[in-house]
């Protein structure tokens, strides 16, 4: 197992150099206007020239790439073009405000999905055909959409939730849960929407399987067949799921950060992004990817825990 977390580590690593290696080329064909934005409006060629040779992006594209990288191994990522402000700390704080939204949903996602997917396969009738229609509506309405209608009806109209902003844990634990509610609303129904559909699926074929009947003929509890037979090996496509969701809700963040003025990860890269802010955007792209390779290695130690043959395949 120590061999397969250090393997799954390594290539984490390549992924995270690959991924900034493209995202660092990619922006270069910008650099002139990254130069300019810095100068403002007005800006002559030879300042942009001179503006570029001072913050170093006049050198070749490689020397340039690897001495961001050596800085990266560091632990230091630069400072904001426009603001100064350091990468990482500012990365960190905002990450914070993300993270909270995105695991809640996550959590929350999987304790409803599970409850669903597990009840309809389990009881079919009348159940079954709710979660299908629940799942089927998650997947037809666009979240963006959601949010405005809780938005309207929540904030505007019952005054239960603000419409917008952020208050931190710390701070209120109550205004805290009251600030993300409807944010993780709208960013969870997707992912309830796939989830459940994957869980009611695995679960209906577990249920049919010839160990459900051998169980059932020696007594054993529907309870117990359902929770700790079939739940458990219909869990692993779930989890494999469940990873996938959790990326989209990173990307879904952005727009929802946006909607409800959250100072988050989200917004952060969304106007970085229009800025051109290198240092930021290459920051970002880093911490995306290592959150990324950690959920899923998390994932696969948890499919390993739950099914021994993933572990002997691995």
């Amino acid at each position: 197992m120590t061999v397969y977390v250090l393997r799954r580590l390594t290539a984490g690593l390549v992924l995270a150099v690959l991924v900034t290696m493209i995202t660092f080329l990619l922006l270069s064909t910008s650099f002139d206007d990254v130069a300019s934005s810095v100068l403002g409006n007005g800006a002559t060629p030879g300042q942009i020239a001179a503006q570029k040779a001072q913050m170093g992006l006049d050198r070749p594209l490689a020397v340039q790439y690897g001495d961001w990288l050596t800085h990266a191994v560091r632990g230091e990522l630069g400072a904001s073009y426009f603001t100064s402000e350091p990468v990482r700390s500012a990365i960190t704080a905002r990450l914070g405000v993300t993270l909270s939204i995105v695991v809640v949903a996550l959590l929350a996602t999987s304790v409803i999905s599970v409850a669903l997917g597990v009840a309809a396969a389990a009881r079919g009738g009348a159940v079954d055909r709710f979660a299908q229609g629940a799942a089927m509506t998650g997947y037809l309405v666009p979240s963006l959409l959601v949010a405005i209608a809780l938005v309207y009806v929540f904030a505007v109209k019952l005054h239960v939730f603000p419409a917008t902003g952020y208050t931190d844990f710390s701070e209120s634990p109550a205004r805290w849960a009251s600030s993300i509610a409807i944010p993780v609303v709208a960013l969870m129904m997707g992912g309830v929407a796939s989830l459940t559909s994957q869980i009611r699926g695995a679960m209906i074929g577990e249920l049919r399987k010839d160990y459900v009947r051998t169980l059932r003929t020696r007594g054993i509890p529907t309870r117990s067949i359902v929770l700790r037979h079939a739940l458990r090996n219909a869990a692993g496509p779930a989890l494999t799921v469940l990873s996938l969701e959790f990326i989209q809700m990173l990307g879904g963040a952005l727009i929802i950060e946006q909607i409800f003025a959250l100072p988050g990860f989200g917004q952060y890269a969304f106007n970085a992004s229009l800025q051109g802010d290198v240092p930021i955007i290459m920051g970002i792209s880093l911490f995306g990817v290592l959150l990324v390779v950690a959920v899923n290695l998390v994932v696969d130690l948890l499919n390993g825990w739950l099914n021994p043959k993933a572990r002997i395949v691995s």
